[in-house]
């Protein structure tokens, strides 16, 4: 049984319109989650600059100057960095891409389910990716789904099947009556469903903060978790900024996949 163990930082921060304020705000957080002794810092989904912003008139590819500041600090400190940013797309529109960066990678995960609900109608602004992501650090595998994506069991069952033993999922939740639990029960749901550990990153609420939000609906609701490949919640932050340091042990997921062999004991598939 492996005893290979990986230390996430989770920097649940609130970011602006303003992509230049928030590339400060992101350096800063990756300097904090690798002073934590860190190998991964987690940033939130749309961390370039926030919903309700144009995506398009600050949206840059990853090769751009915003990632590549990142980039350089994550290779400087020797930690992998994973932040929520936007490139241009084909048609006019932007993917939302999880920049992952440092240690000899510098990829990104483009967002396959769009938030398309609640009245919400992000494939308006932004082209669905269609391939899953993984990467490796230390010899663990790392999944990582958008926000929205934490609704379809099929990606992250897809995530585990490509060797995941960890996911992260960065957000910027929306808010509203019972968002929050959903959000904590959906993240519980999908680490049962795939008997791997999960480690969400939303975005604070913007109001704790003292950010004015774009008018429209609300986005950002905090509450961090680490989430056991059992289900459990181990760890949450509240609503406001804060910093979430999680050790997960891939035994932990041996261990679970030996007790409940969801994964073996399938008999149909879904297409993600």
């Amino acid at each position: 049984m492996s005893n290979a163990q990986l230390t996430i930082a989770v920097e649940q921060i609130a970011t602006t319109v303003d992509a230049a304020e928030n590339l400060a705000l992101v350096l800063a957080a990756v300097r904090r989650g690798a002073a934590s002794g860190a190998r991964v810092v987690v940033l939130p989904e749309a961390s370039l600059v926030r919903f309700g912003a144009a995506p398009a008139a600050s949206a840059e590819p990853i090769e751009g100057p915003w990632a590549s500041a990142v980039r350089e600090l994550a290779t400087e400190l020797g930690v992998i960095v994973l932040v929520g940013t936007f490139q241009p797309a084909a048609d006019g529109r932007v993917k939302n891409t999880i920049l992952v960066t440092g240690e000899g990678i510098h990829d990104g995960y483009d967002k396959i389910h769009l938030y398309d609900a609640y009245g919400f109608s992000e494939s308006k602004d932004v082209e669905p990716g269609d391939e899953p992501f993984t990467f490796d650090v230390d010899g663990i595998t790392v999944g990582v789904a958008t926000c929205y994506d934490v609704r379809f069991p099929e990606l992250f069952r897809e995530l585990a099947d490509r060797g995941a033993q960890v996911i992260i999922v960065t957000a910027h939740w929306g808010a509203g009556e019972g968002k929050v639990d959903a959000w904590r029960l959906l993240n519980q749901a999908r680490a049962i469903d795939s008997t791997v550990w999960v480690v969400a990153c939303d975005q604070a609420d913007a109001s704790t903060a003292g950010i004015v939000e774009p008018a429209g609906p609300r986005f950002g609701v905090g509450h961090s978790l680490l989430v056991s490949p059992m289900g459990v919640v181990l760890q949450e932050l509240d609503e406001k900024v804060g910093e979430l340091i999680a050790t997960v042990d891939v035994a932990t997921v041996e261990r679970a996949r030996e007790v409940i062999p969801v994964l073996a004991n399938r008999r149909l598939r879904a297409r993600v």
